[in-house]
């Protein structure tokens, strides 16, 4: 599925009671675009939302930091009883997965940035990709690239500031619209007609792009596609909940104080819910920051 990164089934044991929870993991509030898809397509399950923005953003970070966090919040995730995990994250994904889904006894669900249906879509045969810098030069995306772009030419940016923007809740701001502006330019005079999200933070921007570009660009966001995957991942391992959860609401976690998550998703998702606080230490934060207890 497009955007969707496909799990096997895991090695181990994992959790088999249809009514535990999905967890949905990112480095900071940008999977909530994917949690909104997923109440949306899977209105029964119950859902745990973990976001490092105490590390975030991980497009500025190495790649073995990116998959000690991952490989953390996944474990701490198992520790909750989740069923399935979503890692709600391009550059976690980029950089990670492989090795997580190997060690965690629950299926995964990734996600990759749209290049297969942006080409299929495009009619200039120009297309725009937003991505962090670590999504954009990674091996993961590179290959997209070589199986999928065809005759398209694809023009990469890295949204440097675009994810921080985000945590902070601008959408809107001046500064912000200029900064996008500044990226979406260049594609639109090259002829792009269609932009690649390739960061679950930019669907939040969409306003701010329309604003900007109008209709001159088919937006490609993945999150539904992520959704989709989800649910026939949890089909095909009987998982899947057929009954309203006791409690309706998302439980939320961040390793930061909470308060910009909860805007957040009380602003853009209408959810008015408690974030709770969480400390998840790995081994380079331990290194890193050797007074966490």
């Amino acid at each position: 599925m497009p955007g969707a990164v496909p799990s096997q089934k895991p090695n181990g044991r994992a959790a088999s009671d249809a009514s535990a929870p999905v967890g949905i993991f990112d480095s900071g509030l940008g999977g909530l675009s994917v949690l909104r898809a997923v109440r949306a397509t899977l209105p029964h399950e119950r859902l745990i939302y973990v976001a490092d923005s105490r590390h975030a953003p991980y497009g500025e970070r190495d790649d073995d930091f990116i998959v000690d966090r991952t490989m953390a919040i996944g474990e701490w995730l198992v520790g909750q009883g989740a069923k399935a995990l979503v890692v709600a994250c391009n550059t976690a994904t980029a950089q990670s997965i492989a090795l997580v889904r190997e060690r965690l006894p629950i299926p995964l669900v990734g996600v990759e940035p749209g290049v297969k249906p942006a080409a299929a879509v495009s009619k200039s045969r120009v297309v725009g990709v937003l991505a962090t810098a670590v999504t954009l030069r990674s091996a993961r995306f590179q290959s997209l690239l070589d199986r999928y772009a065809g005759d398209c030419r694809f023009i990469c940016q890295a949204g440097h500031g675009l994810v921080q923007a985000v945590e902070r809740c601008d959408t809107s701001s001046p500064a912000l619209m200029a900064l996008l502006e500044s990226y979406l330019a260049p594609m639109l005079d090259a002829g792009a007609d269609t932009l690649v999200l390739g960061c679950t933070h930019y669907p939040f921007l969409d306003r701010a792009i329309r604003d900007i570009a109008g209709e001159r660009l088919q937006i490609i966001d993945t999150s539904v596609a992520i959704a989709r995957q989800l649910d026939r991942l949890l089909d095909a391992h009987a998982q899947k909940s057929v009954s309203t959860p006791p409690e309706t609401l998302p439980r939320f976690y961040s390793t930061a104080d909470g308060e910009t998550q909860r805007q957040l998703a009380a602003a853009l998702l209408q959810l008015d819910a408690k974030v709770e606080h969480v400390d998840i230490p790995s081994r380079r934060t331990r290194l890193a920051e050797p007074d966490i207890v």
